[in-house]
């Protein structure tokens, strides 16, 4: 059954992996829709999520292409599922605070559907109480949050913080629909 899928991608060198994550989905057929942090296209460019789903991707809120109400409430009425691949420490502190300074962290406020992150970042950062802390405080608000794997970092460091493999959240994606 065809979902409406909304994908926050924030500034991440695991950015590509949700690329591929995004055209498994389209394969599936499911519509997909991505929002992209100013961060997210230092990693990867608008281009190639329009041509995986054919759609627009979305970045300001200040000049709505579609929803002259505000992106933020046209696409969070449509989606299904929301995202956000990859979480950086610097988008969960945001979601965990109740801040909106962007499309994609004001979607997250304004969609009624649930809300998936997968979490990528330095093994380091990963450690640190307050990241812990953000989770386990998006846990309570009934985000579902996806782990990050164990392994080679693209820091050079090796150490959890690796993005989750696309078929595990794949997988988790199901699962919640």
């Amino acid at each position: 059954m065809s979902k409406e899928i909304l994908i926050g991608v924030s500034g991440g060198v695991a950015a590509y992996k949700t690329a591929d994550l995004t055209s498994k989905l389209v394969q599936q057929g499911h519509k997909v829709t991505v929002v992209m942090t100013e961060s997210a296209k230092q990693f990867i460019g608008e281009t190639t999520f329009q041509a995986l789903t054919g759609r627009p991707v979305y970045s300001d809120m200040y000049a709505p292409q579609e929803h002259f109400i505000g992106e933020h409430i046209g696409l969070a009425r449509r989606a299904d599922l929301f995202l956000i691949a990859p979480a950086t420490a610097n988008v969960i502190a945001k979601l965990a605070h109740g801040l909106a300074d962007d499309l994609l962290t004001t979607l997250a406020l304004a969609v009624t559907c649930p809300i998936l992150i997968a979490p990528a970042m330095n093994n380091e950062m990963w450690n640190k109480p307050v990241v812990q802390r953000n989770l386990e405080q998006l846990k309570q608000d009934g985000i579902h949050i996806i782990a990050p794997g164990e392994g080679w970092l693209s820091c050079g460091a090796v150490g959890p913080g690796r993005m989750a493999d696309q078929e595990d959240i794949l997988a988790v994606i199901m699962d919640i629909l």
